[in-house]
């Protein structure tokens, strides 16, 4: 392990960032100058020491990653961004929270240059942090051969009490230790502090012995504030165990040089202006300049850029050579690194006829997945302890599991993520963000809202994130109201830039597949069936890929029902027997609403036509459907347990009731009278 060498530059660096810190949040008159102070020291040791990374190309594929999981110290990151020469002016720090700017309230993906993930919500960076870890286990032992150490970055996460006290991370954590993921170091500011104060009223549990059970490597630095080459020290043994991942406990104190260091008072609130002109005073800068900088410190912080340049270069030239000896593992490997599908692929997407049999869509996924696995060896699932329900697992396939355990190795593509659904898809959003693989994760739709935050925090940064989301309604049957969604679906449909799938037969799922693989910013639930369904007349995966289309066509109708998944056949069984009382009734299946929602208006108004009114069936909540219908039917409150027939049939969502349900609305609407226009005619269009 090599020695720590002090420079002179590193007090005046860290005195930069402290003083940084209370400037871009001073300005701002908003934001958490606390820990930016207090993570100063670790924060300069961690980047002008061991951070290999390249600032004029934030996307080099073997960078080491950072992920600010307590991420209202974001000025930390800002400023760290800057120095090193990433796409961050002084200006830029200047507009920090302040509309349109690239120094928002907390780090965003796609926003701000050199950030590898979305922080915040506390506990979704570690777990994330995770989930890089995992990626670049497997993509390490897929691509590295002997003499060709391809991938070998590290992944180091910053987090504080408030992160560790969220289960989240314990969730992730845990895995974490499971999985033997030596390339993660986390570094827990320990300053004590909350927003309600002091943590003593609240988190007094022992962290380290927690963190040594999940099978962790458990280090101390006991002066965060001043101890430079006891940081050193500490993050230089992390990086030597290979089989564990390691908590770094390092004891600071927040604020660091204000006059309310050390308190609550500092952690979400400007400091006042004394204050910040006697902690400048105190360090010897002029306490009246403003975002000052020292060349010392630029000059400091340019030897890392140049690091990482010298790095990169070298990496490109072991690339150039990789690719004379393994061409196949280098077309594939720098396929996957640009994101590109293989061509053809979707050739491979299962495609159904009227006549073969009726199935459950979440076992038309499984015959998808197996169908498309030998195409798209990027593809990483695994499921929350559910595998045999949602039928994730493609047969032959192995384990992601460290070699040691004998259960599988880090080439395996299948990962068993316990019961831990919310660190399963914030694990996910990291696998992700990490590039070059495609995960999906599983579970029952119920328990996806375990996991909420993750999914908002996929969409929201853009992670493509694939969720096998089986057992989707009062179909489950037995199980009952703890496990019938009900309000779920309305839930994610509502998440902007969230596909929400629920597919009614064969075709439809390859739909949904399909689109969920292309959509390379965008996250997807695929929500499927327990009980079997027929495959429909007129579906293909052509028409389900718009969201939605006519199953059932009829000249100058007097109804049209538009459903989704299971209920669309029961849909089809009600237009048939309306059909007997001379009423023409259309059929249009509506299996994801914001696909449809971005088809040419022409289009979609063919499919939900005016003329006549129409009727939405779903046997979940109905919240929503008003977009698209004049008339609602579907579940009223919570589901029921028994049989699942018998649940359909308690609540009249059959082919014989939807029928009397659908000539009651043809005789109001004729009884109206008056011309039935399209809910989707509307003025405004959001």
């Amino acid at each position: 392990m090599s020695q720590f060498t002090a420079q002179s530059s590193d007090p005046t660096a860290i005195a930069t960032i402290r003083t940084l810190a209370a400037d871009v949040v001073g300005k701002a008159n908003s934001g958490h100058p606390g820990a930016p102070m207090g993570m100063a020291p670790v924060a300069h040791v961690l980047f002008t020491r061991f951070f290999n990374a390249n600032p004029k190309n934030s996307k080099w594929f073997n960078r080491d990653r950072f992920v600010l999981s307590n991420g209202h110290a974001c000025a930390l990151q800002y400023i760290l961004l800057h120095l090193m020469g990433y796409k961050l002016s002084l200006d830029d720090l200047k507009a920090f929270r302040q509309i349109d700017s690239l120094t928002p309230g907390h780090p965003e993906y796609r926003h701000t240059d050199g950030i590898e993930v979305t922080t915040g919500p506390l506990g979704q960076g570690i777990s994330n942090a995770v989930g890089l870890a995992i990626a670049q286990a497997h993509i390490a032992a897929e691509f590295n051969k002997d003499g060709f150490e391809l991938v070998n970055n590290y992944t180091y996460a910053f987090l504080g009490d408030g992160c560790l006290m969220e289960g989240v991370s314990s969730e992730a954590c845990s895995l974490a230790g499971h999985l033997q993921l030596g390339n993660l170091i986390a570094i827990w500011d320990d300053n004590h502090i909350s927003i309600d104060g002091d943590t003593n009223v609240a988190f007094t549990e022992n962290v380290e012995q927690r963190y040594l059970a999940y099978g962790w490597q458990v280090l101390h630095v006991n002066d965060g504030d001043h101890d430079l080459e006891s940081i050193y020290n500490a993050i230089a043994a992390a990086r030597l165990e290979k089989s564990k991942p390691t908590l770094i406990r390092l004891r600071t104190t927040i604020g660091f040089g204000s006059k309310l260091q050390g308190t609550h008072g500092v952690h979400g609130a400007p400091l006042k202006a004394d204050d910040i002109a006697a902690l400048k005073t105190h360090v010897g800068f002029d306490p009246q300049a403003t975002f000052y900088i020292p060349q010392a410190t630029y000059d400091a912080y340019a030897e890392v850029g140049k690091r990482g340049a010298a790095l990169e270069a070298q990496w490109n030239a072991l690339l150039s050579n990789y690719a004379q000896k393994y061409p196949h593992e280098h077309a594939e490997l720098t396929r996957r690194v640009s994101g590109k599908l293989p061509q053809g692929w979707e050739k491979t997407l299962p495609v159904y006829k009227p006549t073969d049999a009726a199935q459950a869509s979440r076992k038309l996924s499984e015959i998808v997945l197996t169908a498309i696995t030998p195409s798209l060896p990027e593809l990483l699932g695994g499921s929350a302890d559910l595998t045999g329900s949602n039928l994730t697992k493609v047969k032959g396939s192995e384990d992601f599991q460290p070699p040691s355990t004998g259960l599988g190795s880090y080439k395996g593509t299948y990962i068993r993520y316990g019961v831990r659904e919310h660190g399963m898809g914030a694990i996910a959003n990291g696998i992700a963000a990490y590039g070059g693989i495609i995960p999906f994760v599983a579970t029952f739709l119920n328990f996806v809202s375990y996991a909420a935050g993750a999914v908002r925090l996929s969409a929201l940064s853009g992670h493509q994130v694939i969720w096998v989301a089986t057992h989707d309604s009062i179909g489950l049957g037995e199980d009952g109201p703890t496990h019938q969604p009900i309000e779920t679906a309305i839930h994610f449909r509502a998440i902007p830039n969230l596909d929400f799938w629920r597919p009614a037969d064969g075709n439809e799922t390859s739909a949904a597949y399909l689109v969920a693989l292309e959509s390379k910013t965008t996250p997807s639930i695929l929500s499927l069936s327990r009980q079997n369904l027929p495959n429909l007349e007129s579906s293909t995966i052509e028409k389900a890929a718009l969201g939605g289309y006519v199953v059932h066509e009829e000249e100058k109708e007097d109804l049209t029902i538009v459903s989704t998944g299971s209920e669309v056949s029961i849909a089809l069984e009600a237009a048939a027997e309306l059909k007997k009382q001379g009423i023409k009734t259309r059929v249009a299946s509506l299996p994801c609403w914001s696909v449809f929602d971005k088809q040419p208006e022409e289009y979609k108004l063919s499919v939900l036509r005016s003329g006549a009114p129409i009727l939405s069936l779903e046997a979940l909540s109905t919240a929503g459907w008003a977009k698209y219908s004049h008339e609602q039917y579907g579940l009223p409150a919570w589901g029921a347990s028994g049989p699942y027939k018998k649940v359909y049939e308690k609540f009249g969502i059959t082919g014989s009731n939807i029928a009397v349900v659908g000539k009651k609305v043809v005789d109001f609407y004729k009884a109206k009278g008056g011309e039935v226009v399209s809910p989707l005619v509307k003025a405004i269009h959001l």
